[in-house]
């Protein structure tokens, strides 16, 4: 018997993002680090904010863009949720997706460490608004 996993969608991250700070070159790669400076999160199993103070680690090779995500979320009832967010931007295509993971130790969230997510995401806002980075989250169920 054979099962094909399906996607729930969980929750929506829009964190609030900063000009990049560029590291460097280096054998046809382009290095940056852009800040996270707050944000939200809501949908129907997770709500909250993005606290200021990580990062977004990028890697652009030939038009596709490695990403590796860092920051913390606060649930609406405190609790302080680690997310490690790694994933793929292409450029020509628009493909923006991600493979969230997280830690915590509350009781109410544990099913985040133990559950599998996709994220979709995508550029939304602009220098003069403000820029967010929106990741709609879905657990593989």
């Amino acid at each position: 018997m054979t099962h094909t996993p399906s996607l729930s969608f969980a929750f929506e991250i829009r964190a609030e993002v900063s000009e990049p700070l560029h590291i460097g070159h280096g054998a046809g790669e382009r290095t940056d680090f852009t800040p996270i400076t707050g944000g939200t999160v809501t949908g129907p199993r997770l709500n909250g904010t993005v606290l200021p103070g990580g990062g977004d680690w990028s890697n652009t090779r030939g038009g596709v863009c490695e990403l590796e995500a860092r920051y913390l979320l606060r649930a609406d009832d405190g609790a302080v949720i680690d997310i490690v967010n790694r994933g793929y931007y292409v450029e020509d295509s628009g493909y923006f997706r991600t493979a969230p993971t997280f830690r915590t130790d509350a009781p109410a969230h544990l099913w985040l460490a133990r559950t599998v997510f996709v994220g979709h995401a995508r550029d939304e806002g602009n220098p003069e608004d403000g820029v967010a980075i929106v990741i709609r989250c879905y657990s593989v169920d």
